[in-house]
């Protein structure tokens, strides 16, 4: 009998997989980057030194921010392909694409269903997110240590009442991701999905609401909701792992929020 071979006390050599923790020029696309998370991914991306391109419909919102960050303002309406095309034709490369561009149109029961708002819903979250993935795909893959990020949400794996156009939409998103991590296994891609709860913006509920007092009303009493830069932070710490290490799926919630139905509100 052979005798057993000990185990190596050697640490497994990995100094050939270094982290692009510092962006060293790294481009990175934002979408939906003129508010909200794509704004403050951006502006912590550009400040951890990726060249950053924000991506989104309101230019002149765009440009100020772009100027601030030393970063590039592209137009960008992720439910057009023509705008779509034209925002992967004007880029020689890309290392990280970050699906951002998104948001929640309506609260109504499914038997009150504003079918215009469901496809406008399902139009941004899930085919404009297709959309962009497909057109930038080839040159994340030519990058040779891409980053493909999705913003989805908590909406995206557990339902609540309400919320049905934008749950079902965010649960499209979840499973955009978990297949493309399937299909890409084998090339320089990771797949990253990174799912906020209750996160504080300017615009987010009040797209949902069309109401001030409606939107304000969400976050009454929460202490401490979540903030974008909260969420910017665990997307630009996903991107800057060693490329080996995949950040499948990161729940991110404030501590007042321990599930999706169940918030803390002090008085």
């Amino acid at each position: 009998m052979s005798s057993p071979v000990a185990p190596s006390s050697s640490p497994v050599d990995r100094s050939s997989d270094t982290a692009p923790s510092a962006g060293s020029g790294r481009v990175a696309v934002v979408t939906g980057a003129s508010s909200g998370i794509g704004a403050a991914t951006a502006e912590r991306l550009a400040a951890d030194g990726f060249s950053v391109v924000l991506a989104a419909r309101r230019i002149d919102r765009l440009t100020e921010l772009a100027e601030r960050i030393g970063g590039r303002a592209v137009q960008l309406d992720v439910t057009d392909p023509t705008s779509v095309a034209a925002l992967a034709d004007g880029l020689d490369r890309v290392d990280v694409l970050v699906n951002n561009a998104g948001g929640a149109f309506d609260s109504n029961p499914v038997a009150d269903a504003d079918l215009d708002s469901w496809e406008r819903t399902y139009d941004v979250n899930v085919l404009g997110t297709v959309r962009v993935t497909k057109a930038l795909l080839p040159a994340l893959r030519a990058s040779g240590a891409g980053d493909l990020v999705f913003v989805g949400s908590t909406a995206g794996l557990i339902s609540y009442e309400g919320g049905a156009s934008y749950t079902a939409a965010k649960h499209g998103v979840h499973t955009l991701a978990e297949t493309l991590r399937l299909e890409l296994v084998a090339e320089p891609v990771r797949v990253v999905e990174i799912a906020p709860g209750m996160v504080k913006t300017e615009e987010f509920s009040l797209n949902r609401t069309k109401s001030q007092e409606k939107a304000d009303a969400v976050y009454r009493g929460v202490r401490e909701p979540l903030v974008a830069a909260d969420v910017a932070d665990c997307i630009a710490w996903a991107v800057t792992r060693p490329h080996h290490v995949n950040v499948d799926l990161l729940v991110v919630r404030p501590r007042a929020q321990a599930a999706q139905h169940k918030v803390h509100r002090e008085q």
